[in-house]
């Protein structure tokens, strides 16, 4: 499983930015993939693998997972968080999506809110948005920034430089920590964008999924390109790197992001712990008794 996932998902893993380009990825890419059903066999046998070693995962409760899901908006950044970890059990996972922050959040650093909910070891958090969004959303605007009370001789030039720092040194003291990150940039191109907003509005069953909020981002789409090529190009490390997903075809994106997932599990090679001889010996006494009561 492992070299099949490593195929897959090679092209799209930024460890270092330096000289990545957004424009290099193609949304619309499938990869390898031959076929549509080819990489639906292969969603599900990762699926299926994500199930038992999560409870590994969770048995050994030494190391913790957090995937992180950045997009524009109608990427598919809830489907695809919702078919990759169908199998996953609920007690061992977490999910947080982040909106706008609170009065509370702004009388806090822009860690705060996502520092405190960190999955805890043996577990998968899943960040639907993140702290990223402060060098996103606050970039492209402004007046956002002015909201989060900072002293405004902290307020310069640098502090994109500075949060890109921030985040660097808060992912790397996570990961000394046991907790294994990636990263997901869901890339979609601006005409898939338009059609998976025209359907929204024209299925019925679709229109709550609509905001008007969605086509007043949209007009700033080349602003968000632009910020989202700096931040990968600045927080791409190889403790936490990020993994520029082509998301015009769902199915495709599905399967990289399981395929990434599997990797990572892959790579911390987990067994369920080993029970020494005394305690084999006590099991073996209750379960002894447990049978007599026949």
């Amino acid at each position: 499983m492992s070299k099949i996932t490593e195929n897959l998902i090679r092209d799209y893993r930024v460890t270092d930015g330096k000289k990545f380009r957004l424009k290099d990825i193609d949304p619309g890419d499938t990869g390898k993939a031959r076929s549509k059903e080819e990489a639906q066999e292969l969603l599900d046998r990762g699926i299926k693998w994500l199930s038992s070693e999560q409870e590994k995962l969770y048995a050994t409760d030494s190391w913790s997972l957090l995937l992180v899901f950045q997009a524009m908006d109608a990427a598919g950044k809830d489907g695809t968080i919702k078919h990759v970890m169908s199998g996953v059990n609920p007690q061992g996972c977490q999910v947080h999506s982040f909106k706008a922050p609170t009065s509370d959040d702004l009388d806090h650093d822009f860690l705060w809110r996502c520092s405190k909910v960190m999955p805890e070891r043996g577990r998968i958090g899943i960040f639907n948005r993140s702290y990223y969004e402060e060098v996103l959303v606050v970039r492209v605007h402004p007046e956002f920034l002015m909201k989060q009370k900072l002293p405004s001789e902290l307020v310069g030039k640098k502090i994109w430089e500075d949060r890109f720092e921030d985040i660097r040194n808060f992912e790397k003291y996570q990961s000394r920590q046991g907790t294994v990150i990636r990263k997901f940039f869901l890339h979609v191109s601006r005409e898939e964008q338009r059609r998976r907003f025209l359907s929204r509005l024209e299925q019925k069953e679709k229109n709550w999924k609509f905001s008007v909020a969605d086509i007043a981002e949209r007009a700033h789409w080349d602003k968000y390109m632009d910020a989202y090529e700096d931040m990968i190009r600045n927080t791409s490390t190889e403790e936490a790197p990020w993994y520029v997903v082509p998301a015009d075809n769902k199915w495709f994106t599905r399967t990289v992001v399981a395929a990434v997932i599997v990797d990572a599990l892959h790579a911390l090679n987990l067994k369920f712990p080993h029970v020494d001889k005394s305690k084999r010996k006590e099991l073996d006494a209750i379960e002894a008794t447990l049978k007599r009561e026949k």
